[in-house]
């Protein structure tokens, strides 16, 4: 079987902050970008990983939500409990230090570069959804 991971959903709140934190700190390229205001759908992926993507998404435009779970949802972005993406990467602390360099306002720094005590170096982000990024050294 030959199954690969084609696009993972994160959501997020104000796509302008998001498509800054995606493109200009963690130096993604935008793919697609649909919708308008609030309501919209952007994609984006490392650049030397074509068929990768995330889909930064609007929580609200799910279908079926009932009141109750948009405001539970909305809970649990705000306290980054929600969203979660692990990302890899060959040297934590280079990754780490040039995303810090790259100035982007809306980097919140949950953890610098930490060895871990289950065998892995990494730190940990959050974009402006409130979606937990670690960063793993391979």
């Amino acid at each position: 079987m030959d199954i690969t991971i084609y696009s993972s959903f994160l959501p997020h709140d104000d796509p302008d902050e998001s498509l800054a934190f995606y493109r200009d700190a963690l130096g993604f390229e935008v793919r697609l970008d649909v919708g308008k205001n609030k309501m919209r759908w952007i994609t984006v992926g490392p650049p030397n990983q074509p068929d990768t993507s995330i889909v930064l998404y609007p929580p609200s435009a799910t279908p079926g939500l009932t009141d109750e779970e948009r405001r539970v949802i909305a809970e649990m972005m705000a306290k980054g409990t929600f969203g979660t993406l692990v990302l890899a990467t060959k040297d934590v602390d280079a990754t780490f230090e040039e995303v810090q360099q790259r100035n982007v306002r809306n980097v919140e720094v949950v953890q610098e570069p930490t060895d871990q005590p289950y065998g892995v170096r990494d730190c940990a982000l959050r974009d402006p959804a409130g979606n937990m990024l670690r960063i793993q050294q391979r």
